[in-house]
């Protein structure tokens, strides 16, 4: 499925191509204290379809939740998150993964999360959503 976006101020253009079925809650404490939410959406692309027009800034989160470092790209302007990624150099043929951030999504209505990880950090007032694979970590 082919999707595009932007953030808030339309600084940040881009468009990818996703698997709707692959729509992530993530309630791990980094996505909680980064978002300013109780968890963050995610849905996952690569750089073999992600393609993003305007100035973006990464930041490099040392050691996420998993353990491993994640640039976290957002909108030097209006501080909009759109991305997390790995850093570094992929393996050979390994193409880069992008954690799409869902609220910059255009028409994400029909987008419902079907897992959602580090569920051991979701906050104690949530419900699960029905449906959806539950994970204490992230796998």
């Amino acid at each position: 499925m082919k999707i595009t976006g932007n953030c808030h101020c339309g600084n940040i253009n881009y468009s990818a191509e996703i698997i709707p079925e692959k729509v992530i809650l993530c309630h791990c404490t980094d996505c909680q204290k980064m978002s300013g939410a109780p968890y963050r959406g995610v849905v996952i692309s690569s750089d073999e379809t992600f393609t993003l027009t305007g100035n973006i800034k990464d930041y490099v989160k040392q050691t996420a939740n998993s353990g491993t470092p994640r640039a976290q790209g957002f909108c030097p302007e209006c501080g909009t998150h759109i991305y997390a990624t790995a850093v570094g150099d992929m393996p050979e043929g390994t193409p880069r993964p992008y954690m799409i951030r869902l609220g910059t999504v255009e028409n994400n209505e029909s987008l419902k999360p079907n897992v959602e990880i580090w569920c051991e950090s979701r906050q104690n007032w949530l419900d699960p959503i029905e449906g959806a694979a539950q994970v204490a970590k992230q796998p």
